[in-house]
C-alpha cells in the first residue's frame, strides 16, 4: 500500500480549481493525493479510492479560493492508500448517496422553507444498498414537484447566489435516477432560498461533506462495511 511522503506536504503551494500540467501550473486536491504518494502527476491516483477521488474532484472545483485549503488539505495524506475493494468502494457510493439524498438536499429544501419535504427526506432510512433506490423515487419526484414550484417563485438575485452555492459533489458515484431527482430538488430548493441565509447553508454541508468524505476514508475493509 502507497504510504504518504508527508515532508512533500510543505511543498504544495495553495490548492486551486482545475487540472495542471506540474506544480509549477499549480495543483488540486487529487493532483496532491498522487504527489505526495510519488506517484507520477495525474488527477486520478492509482493509490486513492476512485468514488472519493470523484467526489473531491468535483468539491475542490466548486469551493472558493479562501476556503479551499482549510476544508481539504488535511484530507491528502489521509487519501493515500484508500484504494480498496469493490465491495469497500460501493458502500463508499452509497454513503455518497445517502448523503446527497438525506443531507445535502434537505438542508436546501428546509432554507427555502419546504419544511415538511425535508422532513420528508429526512426520515427515510439510510441507503446502504443501491437496489432500494428505486423505492425513493415517488417521494423524490413528488419533492422535486415542489421545489421547482418554490423556485418559480424566487428572486433573480437569491437563484444567481444559488448556482455558486450549491456545488455538484456525488453525481458520478450515485444512482442516476435518484441524483437527478434529488439533484434538481436541492437546486430548486437553493433557488427559492434567502440570499442572507445562503452562505450559512453552504458552510455547513462542507462541514457535512467533509464528515462523510472522513467517514468514507476510514471504512478499510470489508469487516467495516456495516451501517
Amino acid at each position: 500500500m502507497s504510504l504518504p511522503n508527508i515532508h512533500r506536504l510543505s511543498e504544495l503551494p495553495p490548492l486551486s480549481s482545475g487540472s495542471h500540467d506540474d506544480l509549477e501550473d499549480g495543483i488540486y486536491v487529487m493532483e496532491a493525493v498522487a504527489f505526495v504518494a510519488g506517484e507520477p502527476w495525474s488527477d486520478n491516483p492509482v493509490c486513492a479510492c476512485p468514488v472519493i477521488s470523484t467526489f473531491l474532484r468535483s468539491w475542490n472545483d466548486s469551493l472558493p479560493d479562501d476556503e479551499r485549503d482549510a476544508l481539504l488539505r488535511g484530507l491528502i495524506p489521509r487519501l493515500v492508500g484508500t484504494k480498496s475493494t469493490p465491495e469497500v468502494e460501493k458502500r463508499r457510493s452509497t454513503m455518497a448517496a445517502d448523503w446527497l439524498i438525506r443531507s445535502h438536499t434537505t438542508a436546501w429544501l428546509e432554507l427555502a422553507g419546504l419544511k415538511e419535504q425535508g422532513a420528508t427526506l429526512r426520515a427515510l432510512p439510510e441507503i446502504i444498498d443501491f437496489a432500494a433506490c428505486p423505492s425513493l423515487m415517488p417521494a423524490l419526484n413528488a419533492i422535486r414537484k415542489d421545489a421547482s414550484a418554490a423556485r418559480v417563485a424566487a428572486r433573480d438575485a437569491a437563484w444567481d447566489a444559488a448556482w455558486d452555492a450549491a456545488w455538484d459533489a456525488a453525481r458520478d458515484a450515485a444512482w442516476d435516477a435518484a441524483w437527478d431527482a434529488a439533484w434538481d430538488a436541492a437546486w430548486d430548493a437553493a433557488g427559492a432560498a434567502a440570499w442572507d441565509a445562503l452562505a450559512s447553508t453552504r458552510k455547513a454541508l462542507q462541514q457535512s461533506a467533509l464528515d462523510l468524505v472522513n467517514r468514507m476514508i476510514d471504512i478499510e475493509a470489508v469487516q467495516d462495511l456495516k451501517p
